[in-house]
């Protein structure tokens, strides 16, 4: 009965002895602005009792530790152990370190060749220095064996300067390799050289897979755009691109990697109102004067609990994807597989692509600038957009560069630089504009300025102009405001008091725009905003 029972152990040992540090790779990767889910897969065969999986990172956040089977493999428990190392984990790390010691070696040899040429090179030296002073060195020594032992010791002595000058040369040239090798380093380096190891105990009735998946740190995305207008056809070329890194501590080789606009990192659970209590102290009777100044009373205050301007900042703004939307985020499926190194890199894939077709105008504000700025409007596109740099082509030309934030607005608006062919200027109404003398103890200022537009396109366009007119925030200052003609908007924007006209130019026509302004505010006190 005893044999039996012996060979069931040490089948089962052996089972487990297979498994333990079974290869478990990285299979896919799915990548948040800011961080990461990393899908790690390993076979388990049938009869199998544990699966351990050694050298993960050791910032491997364990309250997203997951373990999913497959049928027939039941998982009974989950136990992580933190493994010291003095060596790195990052294999980028790693085989930095050995070039820089590599080259660190070849630079000491270098070195021990140079000091022995120097001594060399100073024996001849004081030899030379010998025979001229007449020493017993040279005694006896015909002309002729005198000149042959000159011309050796000068071949000795340039063959020692060149040879030491040849290895000064070479050892500046690897002290440029190991500092930029250094710099490689200092970015590949992951923080830490400690791994984790996730040991899965269960019971395998069967073969099948396992997969272990974990959150992770120090990896993201962040969004990229190129935007090309093409004006004749009213189009605009919408890319989407993605600039990639990670610096994780573990290598990304030929896997799975899908984009998510979703940020896993923020709070799950939205803001609590809160009662907002308003407090009041009674008025404190004088205290009488005393030499032991009383501490000022506490001044009235207002109470606002929870906190209500929290702002969370995201630590990260080939061929095309697959993109789906979901119900709260947008994904982008990688085509083919990845491989990313954990040194910090960035890599830019592209995503998506689409052509919109937009609506072009001018947007001139004359009191700012004096041209003209090409704008594109368009339906604004379904899905996430993350802010992030556009990069702006017109007709083929590149543009510039800077930030997008579609999710700020319910159209998509572009801005594809200044128009040359649209004068703007700005000038003052003679004998409407200045300060006026004070009465009733009161100060008048008038402003009155015409913008003049001079469309010197071949073909109509459309114009918006916009001024922001002056508002009174106090009751004392008094605004008195004359458009002519009357701007179509009060309300650009829904900004307060930015106005804005709507026209259409033809070819080579003049428009005229005429603002005037009388402020009237007290002569006592100081006027602030007054330009």
């Amino acid at each position: 009965m005893r044999h039996p029972m012996i060979a069931a152990c040490a089948l089962g040992l052996l089972s487990t002895q297979c498994l333990a540090g079974v290869s478990a790779p990285v299979t896919s990767v799915t990548l948040y602005p800011g961080s990461a889910t990393v899908t790690r897969t390993a076979q388990v065969s049938a009869g199998a009792t544990e699966v351990v999986l050694p050298g993960l990172p050791a910032n491997v956040d364990l309250q997203t530790l997951r373990v999913k089977s497959a049928p027939g493999i039941r998982i009974a428990a989950v136990v992580t152990q933190e493994a010291a190392s003095s060596t790195p984990v990052n294999p980028a790390e790693a085989a930095l370190a050995a070039k820089i010691e590599a080259l660190t070696q070849e630079h000491a040899l270098l070195g021990a060749e140079i000091k022995s040429a120097t001594i060399v090179k100073n024996y001849i030296e004081h030899f030379d220095a010998g025979a001229g002073a007449g020493q017993k060195s040279t005694a006896g020594i015909d002309a002729k064996g005198l000149a042959a032992i000159i011309g050796t010791l000068g071949h000795g002595a340039s063959e020692s300067l060149l040879k030491i000058e040849k290895l000064t040369v070479q050892q500046r040239a690897i002290t440029g390799k190991i500092e930029a090798l250094q710099r490689d380093l200092a970015t590949a380096q992951s923080g830490t050289k400690d791994t984790r190891q996730v040991t899965v105990r269960l019971t395998a009735a069967n073969a099948g897979t396992l997969m272990v998946s974990y959150q992770l740190a120090n990896a993201g995305w962040k969004a990229l755009y190129r935007a090309s207008l093409d004006s004749h056809g009213s189009t605009v070329d919408l890319e989407r691109q993605a600039t990639i890194i990670q610096n994780t501590g573990e290598d990304w080789s030929k896997v799975k990697m899908t984009l998510s606009t979703a940020k896993p990192g923020q709070s799950p659970v939205g803001a609590q109102a809160q009662p907002w209590l308003l407090s009041w102290r009674a008025p404190q009777p004088a205290k009488p004067t005393s030499f032991n100044f009383a501490a000022a009373p506490a001044p009235v205050t207002v109470s606002v609990s929870g906190n209500r301007n929290r702002v969370a900042v995201d630590e990260f703004d080939t061929s095309f994807t697959a993109e789906s939307q979901t119900t709260f985020a947008t994904q982008f499926d990688v085509p083919g597989y990845v491989t990313l190194a954990s040194d910090g890199r960035e890599v830019t894939v592209s995503l998506s692509s689409q052509t919109l077709a937009v609506k072009q105008h001018l947007r001139v504000t004359p009191r700012l600038e004096k041209f003209a700025i090409v704008m594109a409007e368009a339906a604004r596109p379904d899905g996430v957009w993350p802010a992030g740099t556009i990069q702006l082509f017109r007709d083929g030309s590149y543009i510039g560069a800077t930030q997008w934030a579609l999710q700020d607005g319910e159209k998509a608006l572009f801005s594809f630089g200044r128009d040359e062919l649209l004068t703007v200027s700005v000038a003052a109404v003679e004998g409407m504009s200045g300060s006026k003398g004070i009465f009733n103890g009161r100060a008048a200022r008038n402003i009155a300025d015409v913008f003049t537009l001079v469309n010197r396109h071949k073909k109509a366009i459309d114009v918006i102009v916009i001024e922001a007119s002056p508002v009174a925030t106090a009751e004392e200052i008094k605004v008195q405001a004359t458009f002519e003609p009357q701007p179509g908007v009060l309300a650009w924007e829904e900004r307060r008091g930015v106005v804005a006209w709507t026209t259409k130019l033809a070819a080579g026509d003049t428009a005229k725009f005429k603002v005037a302004y009388s402020i009237n505010f007290p002569k006592d006190g100081a006027m602030v905003g007054l330009r």
